[in-house]
């Protein structure tokens, strides 16, 4: 895989040479050497090799209009996308081969279970069983502690994917990492382990294997195709029992946290569980610089790994609807005051219809009074006016002598305390259509309050 020189090879007018040296590489592959004005002489066809996605070709073909789905289609013809859930790699890190693993942080981490404050390292040496553990002032000082574990792992200070940089885990001298660091052995040999979110690796190979500065000048849909690229070929991968790929241009280009850019990072996440497949099985998605804009390889001529369905399920987006907050004044609506006895000024008169007369064809009357049993209904133009009944002449009436005085108060002053009605007392219902009316509470009905749907006539 490329390893950050795209931009250079971008800018081939100031190409003085061009020397196509044969190299006793592995497979007999050849590497080019570009000469530049200084004489000085960059590897750039390292995995030039022209099979699957070319990432100058995806430059291209962005900037004409591409998306990135289009692009993938061109580049691996027959494949196909899917949509997996969140899932994590292990990453083996090579520059810590046969090293002791020496790792420091800017917040609280946990070896062993013990907690290793700010200022103070941990190193971890693989064992048969875990690891040997020493805790140490800052990275190379005095010994604070020491012992061994069954769980050679290091664990940051809060789990979850995108943790800030304070909470990274540091190997000394070296780079951050997101996610957990610890050891193995392989074949007696001790080895580094990067224990991650996939997307949260992918921020890491993204800029390391794509120039950022590519979303600025309209290939962004490059760097999206990349990242699907990349996605896919890491969960293909399988090198190692403790780690499926590795941090070098022999697997896919990996720095940690170092050259993460957001431009990028905007990339892995808008394609967030983007794979590429062959038969339901992830595409093994190579993936190269290769200068001419590379040539198609069919998706049946690269590896595939494992199934999608041994990966999480892929969670269902719902569209994003607008949300209204009922505790915001200022998304709701001002109520419309009326009176639900008069209609809208706008509203057309009614029709009024005789009921009397069933004479097919006969005149609708003119006016609503020619009807004595159709009540007009009243709008803002007709005032009608409804007869109260009348209320008996009071007189001079002392308010105290009305509690006493059977004329005012008749039956009893206050209701009849309520008797409980027990569900054997109220027989069930006919049918289902014909419900029984529940038993009133009053025995009198004169003390039974008046319900407010009942308006005198």
């Amino acid at each position: 895989m490329p390893n950050g020189y795209l931009a250079q090879r971008r800018r081939r007018r100031g190409l003085l040479t061009l020397s196509l040296v044969a190299a006793a590489t592995t497979g007999g592959a050849a590497i080019l050497l570009w000469a530049w004005p200084d004489n000085a002489f960059h590897f750039t066809a390292a995995g030039g090799h022209g099979r699957g996605l070319s990432q100058n070709g995806a430059f291209d073909k962005a900037v004409a209009g591409w998306t990135a789905d289009r692009i993938l289609a061109n580049y691996y013809s027959g494949a196909e996308l899917a949509d997996i859930g969140p899932t994590t790699v292990r990453v083996r890190l090579m520059e810590q081969d046969d090293k002791t693993l020496d790792i420091a942080s800017d917040s609280v981490f946990f070896v062993a279970g013990r907690r290793v404050i700010p200022g103070q390292a941990a190193h971890l040496t693989p064992t048969a069983s875990g690891a040997d553990v020493t805790i140490t002032q800052g990275c190379d000082g005095a010994n604070l502690w020491q012992g061994s574990t069954d769980d050679p792992w290091a664990y940051p200070v809060a789990d979850g994917t995108d943790r800030p940089a304070n909470e990274q885990l540091e190997i000394c001298g070296g780079n951050a990492y997101r996610g957990v660091l610890g050891v193995a052995l392989d074949n007696g040999s001790p080895r580094t382990v990067n224990d991650l979110d996939l997307d949260d690796y992918l921020k890491g190979v993204v800029p390391a294997e794509m120039v950022p500065d590519w979303a600025d000048q309209g290939g962004a849909e490059a760097l999206r195709a990349q990242a699907i690229a990349a996605r896919s070929y890491a969960l293909a991968e399988q090198r190692y029992s403790y780690a499926q790929t590795c941090d070098t241009t022999d697997c896919q280009m990996y720095l940690g946290t170092d050259k993460e850019d957001p431009r990028t990072t905007a990339a892995v996440e808008a394609t967030s569980g983007q794979v590429l497949t062959r038969d339901n099985r992830i595409l093994r998605a190579e993936y190269s610089a290769a200068p001419d804009g590379g040539l198609p390889t069919p998706a049946t001529a690269m590896e595939v790994g494992p199934a999608v369905t041994d990966f999480p399920a892929a969670t269902p987006t719902l569209p994003n609807l607008p949300f209204l907050n009922p505790q915001t004044p200022e998304n709701q609506s001002a109520p419309t005051e009326s009176d639900p006895t008069t209609p809208d000024a706008t509203a057309p008169a009614p029709t009024y219809t005789d009921p009397t007369n069933t004479t097919p064809g006969a005149e609708t009357p003119t006016a609503p009074g020619n009807s004595p049993q159709v009540r007009p209904t009243p709008n803002n133009r007709t005032r009608v006016n409804i007869p109260l009944p009348s209320l008996p002449n009071l007189g001079s009436v002392d308010p105290n002598s009305m509690l006493s005085d059977s004329r005012w108060a008749p039956g009893q002053a206050s209701p009849e305390p309520v008797k409980p009605v027990l569900p054997t007392a109220t027989p069930a219902p006919r049918t289902a259509s014909t419900p029984t009316p529940p038993t009133s509470p009053y025995s009198n009905p004169a003390t039974a309050p008046l319900s407010p749907a009942v308006l005198p006539q």
